[in-house]
Order: C-alpha cells, then sequence, then structure tokens
C-alpha cells in the first residue's frame, strides 16, 4: 500500500492551505459574510471540487477533493464557511450533478460552482432526523407539477439559500422508497424561509427552518425518479461523511501545531510545560487521534473511488473524526489554561466548531449503527 500524494494532489493541498491562510483568515459572521466567502470559495474551485468540468467544476475523486479539503480546513479559521461551502456541494450541487437532468444541471451548477448561487439541503423536519422514512413533508403531482407541504428543520446555509434540494414523501405507505427529491428555487411562491437560528459554534453558517404550503414545483425539477429520494439523500451524506469531515483533519492538525508551539514556549516552574509528562502525553495522544481519523478517511474515500459502497469505512471516519475533533479541543483548552478558555485565543472556538461533528450528517450513535450493521448485528 502506498502512502505517497500525486504531485497534483500536493499541489491542490498546498495550495488550498495557503488560500485558507490568506482568504479565509478573516471572521464571515456578517450579514453579508457569507456571500463574501462564497465568491472567494468558488473563485478558488472548493465549492464545485467534485462537479463534472462540464458544469464549472473541477471533477476531483473523492480522495483528491477530501485531501483539498483537509488543506482548507488547516488553513482556514473560520470552520462555518467550510461547513456551509461542503454542504452546498456535497448535499446539493453534487446530488444535482449525479442525478440531474442536462437542462438542471446547465441550469444550476455554473452558478453554484461560481459562488453566485448558494445551496441548501432540506432533509431534518421537526419529528424526522435520522429516520427518513417518516418524513411528513408531501409532495402531490398535479400535472405538469407537484405541490409540496411541510416543514423542514435545521436547514444548512437555508436562511441565505437561492436553490435548496427538497425531500418530500410522494407515497407514505412506502415509507424509504415513497421519497422523492425535488430542487426548489428560493423566489418559488409558497417556500418561506424562516429566521436564523442562533448556534454555539460554526456561527458564519447560517441555519434555519423552512414552510413549505402549496409550494408549486415544475416535475422537470424532480431529481431521479420518484421513490428515489432517499437513495440520493443516502448517496450524498456518504460523499458529506468524508469530504466534509476532511475539514476537521485539517483544523486539528493546525490545532496540535499550536498546542506543541505552546508547550515549547510556556514555562511552569522553571522549565517548558511540555517536558512534564502530563502535557507531553496528552499531546501525544491528540497525535494519535489525528493519525487514526486521517487514515480511515483516506481509506473511505479510496475505497469509495473504486467503486466500493464503503459504508463500514465512511461511517469509521465520520466517527473517529467527530470524537477526535471533540477530544483533542477539550485537550487543547486545558493545555492553553485560561488563555484557551477566553476567546482572544481563538482556542475554545475549536469546541464550539467540534460539538456538532458528532450529530450532522448522521449522529456518531448512528454512525456506530451502521458500522454494527456492516459487520452483522
Amino acid at each position: 500500500m502506498r502512502f505517497d500524494w500525486s504531485d497534483h494532489q500536493r499541489e491542490l493541498f498546498d495550495a488550498a492551505r495557503q488560500f485558507g491562510r490568506e482568504r479565509l483568515s478573516e471572521s464571515f459572521g456578517d450579514e453579508s459574510g457569507l456571500r463574501r466567502a462564497f465568491s472567494r470559495l468558488g473563485e478558488f474551485g472548493a465549492l464545485g471540487l467534485t462537479v463534472s468540468p462540464r458544469f464549472g467544476g473541477m471533477g476531483l475523486d473523492a480522495l483528491t477533493s477530501a485531501r483539498t479539503t483537509e488543506g482548507l480546513g488547516e488553513g482556514a479559521r473560520d470552520l462555518g464557511v467550510l461547513f456551509s461551502g461542503s454542504a452546498h456541494l456535497h448535499a446539493c450541487a453534487a446530488p444535482i450533478d449525479r442525478h440531474g437532468s442536462d437542462e438542471l444541471r446547465r441550469r444550476f451548477l455554473p452558478r453554484m460552482c461560481s459562488g453566485e448561487w448558494i445551496g441548501a439541503n432540506a432533509m431534518t423536519e421537526p419529528g424526522a432526523g435520522s429516520d427518513v422514512s417518516t418524513l411528513e413533508t408531501t409532495a402531490r403531482r398535479d400535472g405538469d407539477c407537484y405541490v409540496l407541504d411541510g416543514t423542514k428543520s435545521y436547514v444548512t446555509n437555508g436562511p441565505q439559500c437561492d436553490v435548496v434540494l427538497v425531500y418530500a414523501t410522494t407515497e407514505p405507505s412506502h415509507g424509504y422508497l415513497g421519497v422523492t427529491a425535488f430542487v426548489v428555487e428560493r423566489s418559488t411562491p409558497g417556500l418561506v424561509v424562516g429566521e436564523r437560528f442562533e448556534t454555539m459554534g460554526l456561527e458564519s453558517s447560517p441555519i434555519g427552518s423552512m414552510y413549505l404550503d402549496g409550494c408549486r414545483v415544475p416535475v422537470s425539477q424532480r431529481l431521479g425518479a420518484e421513490g428515489e429520494g432517499a437513495a440520493i439523500f443516502s448517496e450524498s451524506m456518504h460523499h458529506e461523511r468524508t469530504g466534509l469531515m476532511a475539514a476537521w483533519c485539517g483544523a486539528m492538525t493546525r490545532q496540535l501545531d499550536m498546542v506543541v508551539e505552546h508547550a515549547r514556549e510556556r514555562r511552569q516552574f522553571r522549565r517548558p510545560i511540555g517536558k512534564f509528562q502530563a502535557v507531553s502525553h496528552r499531546i501525544a495522544d491528540m497525535k494519535l487521534r489525528l493519525d487514526a481519523a486521517q487514515l480511515l478517511l483516506y481509506r473511505a474515500c479510496w475505497a469509495r473511488d473504486q467503486g466500493e459502497q464503503a459504508s463500514v469505512e465512511v461511517s469509521l471516519a465520520k466517527l473517529a473524526i467527530s470524537e477526535a475533533a471533540i477530544q483533542s479541543s477539550m485537550d487543547a483548552i486545558r493545555l492553553f489554561g485560561g488563555s484557551g478558555y477566553v476567546k482572544e485565543m481563538g482556542i475554545e472556538q475549536m469546541l464550539r466548531d467540534a460539538v456538532p461533528t458528532a450529530i450532522f450528517s448522521g449522529t456518531s450513535e448512528i454512525q456506530r449503527d451502521l458500522v454494527a450493521k456492516g459487520l452483522g448485528l
């Protein structure tokens, strides 16, 4: 097994890390911040990493895309914009690219890859999260349109999106096989976007509810056939769990560098704190978690590029990165002491940005269930 990167992969990683340091070093939490950030991400190509070059993307494979995103995560200070950008790519643009008609792809993807349009994904509901077979949002066929009714919650990019991929039930009695996906423009009558939620982390990423009341969507904007929505969603989560989580591998690399530098420079009892075994062992554990998470990520992406479903590998990678990001952020705060607790240093933000990784794209408990299922349990 080879662990080296190609020249192209190295160049993309280095360019992404440098781009993150130079163009994503500021905070994008103000009202126009996401638009500004998306314009920059679009210029770099980050919003279309895996999208076909025919429609403005870079056409990268899963491993190269994840490695590039890892570089962005190592360079950028604001993971909120990377979270929004990856959700836009993996949960909206990529499904349109893989399952949309040429007309849909020509109409939406160039503007999404450039950053002109912001994409969102609306699956979660007040009463349906990981269980996609219990959606209450309905889509009723009426001539050349579908009429959508229902409520969606926790829609990443929802408050500022231009296009949203909505999942609705077309045949309630079919459960998982009765879900269908629709590409809906923000301006469509009957679609109402709710207020932005206040969140503990990822503050540059707007999240809110959406309400559909007699929202008429042309049949031509259905993604795939009726009943294929759940499969499309599951596929998008496979891509998101590796492509999105790669940003946290990059952030953990930056975090480890900061901790090592601090342990060398901070002195107590006339010596660097890194000379104390309690400190050095905690840092060694951070390195162990990071390397394990990276290797699991690369393996999962490699398997997907070989055409494998790789359900267990993807879930293991997502689980390892989520748990590592949270635990290592806790360790970083403890190692920095009081300065790690105050906002000025930015250390506590790493923890706030890490906590939701165990929730979005399938909770850590769901990942464990998927691994157990893959083992035949």
